[in-house]
Parts: structure tokens; C-alpha cells; sequence
């Protein structure tokens, strides 16, 4: 069965708060049910791990900082999920052609 929304695949893991663990390091874009990220990079040859339970849910906007446990975010897969929150739009009509 294969999903249409965005989940996160990781170089590393880190326990949480709550003791669930959440990503860290090199983050991707991977379709649950398929065996690589958005942007061709197989999971099982470069070790990617899989969190099915957090949303690939960032912005090209977003501002990563020491404080976030993800250290890098793929441009190729924010790219290919839209890079945008549901309602935005990445263009603006200022003046139309007649």
C-alpha cells in the first residue's frame, strides 16, 4: 500500500522527549512502501532510516538552527514535495497581461 503523503528517512536517530525516536542528521523525503526518498536515494544502500511516524512536513523557508536535531534537509526533496505549506503559494500576479 502506498501512501501519498511525505515521511521522513534519516542518517541517525535520537530518543525524544517522549521516548519515541525522532530523526537527526541528514534529512530526506520517502514515500512509506517505496525503497528510496524523493530524490532517488535508495534507502537500504545508504542506510536512511525510516520514520514512517513523523510527516516530511518543512518549508523551503525554514531556518534549521544548532538547537534542531536535524542537521541538514535534502533541497532536492523539499523541491519534489513542493517545499510549501498546504495553502501557499510560491508566486504572486502583480500586474496581468491585458
Amino acid at each position: 500500500m502506498r501512501s501519498t503523503s511525505a515521511a521522513v528517512a534519516a542518517s541517525r536517530e535520537v530518543p525524544g522527549a517522549d521516548g519515541v525516536r525522532r530523526p537527526n542528521g541528514e534529512v530526506h523525503a520517502w514515500l512509506p512502501g517505496q525503497n528510496q526518498t524523493l530524490c532517488g536515494l535508495p534507502l537500504s544502500r545508504t542506510r536512511l532510516r525510516r520514520f514512517p511516524h513523523v510527516p516530511f512536513d518543512y518549508s523551503g523557508t525554514d531556518v534549521l538552527t544548532g538547537a534542531d536535531p536535524e542537521g541538514w534537509l535534502c533541497p532536492r526533496c523539499l523541491a519534489a514535495t513542493g517545499g510549501r505549506r498546504a495553502g501557499e503559494k510560491g508566486w504572486t500576479r502583480t500586474n496581468p497581461r491585458p
